[in-house]
């Protein structure tokens, strides 16, 4: 089976945690994308926690937010302008609570057109290998010569016991 090497496409970045009209703090995250994985993105926030909080969505998502409103429920994701800058707008929902955070759009687009160009859309799953995987499962192998022999040998010995 041929597979491609995986590759991670990464992104350090500041985003803001929006946490009134007024107020937001800086958050540093990575934006992770590997094409072992080739329909998610990974974002990890470096919050004052002793592990970052990741997420993982599709990555799908994130492409259409850059330009338009999309998603619901627990990623929500759409563009918008800040004092004059465009930016993306991240709603996340947990159990643990939500967070709306606000990313540089052209740094999330450099990032987004990297891993289109590592995985482009639509070759997501050659990408998975699926059908080489189902394949070499499915392949004669030598093993399989056992199963045609007689399970019960005769008693006579081939090793001269």
């Amino acid at each position: 089976m041929t597979h491609a090497m995986n590759t991670v496409v990464e992104r350090e970045l500041e985003l803001k945690l929006i946490l009134s009209p007024e107020r937001s703090i800086p958050v540093p995250a990575r934006l992770s994308y590997l094409t072992n994985d080739p329909f998610a993105v990974h974002i990890a926030f470096h919050i004052s926690s002793e592990n970052p909080v990741n997420w993982t969505f599709a990555r799908e998502l994130l492409v259409e937010g850059v330009f338009r409103p999309c998603g619901h429920g627990d990623v929500r994701v759409w563009p918008t302008k800040v004092d004059g800058r465009s930016v993306v707008l991240m709603a996340l929902s947990s159990p643990d609570g939500d967070a709306l955070l606000e990313a540089p759009a052209a740094q999330v687009s450099a990032w987004l057109e990297r891993t289109l160009r590592a995985v482009p859309p639509g070759s997501e799953a050659e990408q998975l290998g699926i059908d080489d995987g189902l394949a070499e499962l499915l392949a004669p192998t030598p093993a399989d010569d056992l199963w045609l022999r007689d399970p019960w040998p005769s008693d006579e010995s081939q090793d001269g016991e």
